[in-house]
């Protein structure tokens, strides 16, 4: 299994739109954050965790060619706009792509891209998704077993996916004790740590770091940071077994 990461940026992506902030003017490109997604690559399958509003230039910077599947975190914008690129991948495949997430995502997206679920003369040329709703239990896919599991994003309940022994959680800033034990210790976990200040929905590094030292992984890689963060300075500080995760990084697992 592969990980690259397509993105590993907050929602306003680095650099910021009018901000020149040390680390929104840095020349160094591991501070150049697009919004956060990953790209999973296993015997021949490419699947994407959200599908980012950065997705068409992700694509590119990449070489993404095709999709095979979409395991969606939760609704929000930064997770879900780049639905719309999604097209070009079904003039190609000419098949809807399977998209798993729960009830409260696919409603959200069957609102914002309601061109895509009714009828139309443009309906051979919008993207075609074929919405799977999750229920906890495992997924099997390209002879992985993929978990959702529920994490909590301030109130809303969203989905960290666990592959195999490797966990993606995003947006988290509690994760429930039923979902504790999922966690612990893993081979890898790719976790959010949004900015040094407390947030009300995301973890910032001091609680991701408490978070890690409950759950022990083998490896860990920070992810969905803002422009607080300037890599260099950051990675230098947090203790092991943690890491920050740049845009184009990939993990062999």
């Amino acid at each position: 299994m592969k990980i690259t990461f397509l993105g590993t940026g907050a929602s306003p992506g680095i650099p910021m739109l009018g901000c020149e902030c040390s680390v929104c003017v840095s020349p160094n490109s591991k501070n150049k954050r697009l919004r956060a997604s990953i790209l999973v690559q296993n015997n021949g399958f490419n699947f994407l965790v959200d599908a980012s509003s950065d997705l068409r230039q992700q694509c590119l910077k990449n070489g993404v060619k095709n999709v095979d599947a979409i395991f969606f975190t939760h609704h929000h914008a930064d997770h879900i706009l780049g639905i719309e690129e999604l097209r070009a991948f079904y003039f190609f495949q000419k098949k809807a792509i399977p998209c798993y997430g729960n009830e409260e995502t696919f409603e959200e997206i069957k609102k914002t891209f309601h061109y895509i679920f009714q009828p139309t003369d443009y309906q051979g040329t919008v993207s075609q998704l074929d919405l799977l709703p999750v229920n906890g239990e495992p997924i099997n896919f390209s002879e992985l077993k993929i978990k959702p599991l529920e994490i909590d994003h301030g109130s809303l309940k969203i989905i960290g996916y666990k592959f195999n022994n490797v966990a993606y959680v995003t947006d988290c800033n509690n994760v429930p004790e039923k979902t504790e034990p999922e966690l612990k210790g893993l081979d890898l976990l790719i976790l959010n740590a949004l900015r040094y200040k407390p947030h009300t929905t995301h973890f910032n590094f001091e609680e991701a770091i408490k978070t890690v030292e409950r759950l022990k992984p083998k490896r860990v890689l920070f992810t969905h940071m803002n422009h607080e963060v300037d890599h260099e300075t950051a990675n230098k500080e947090v203790p092991a077994p943690i890491e920050l995760a740049y845009d184009g990084m990939t993990v062999e697992i």
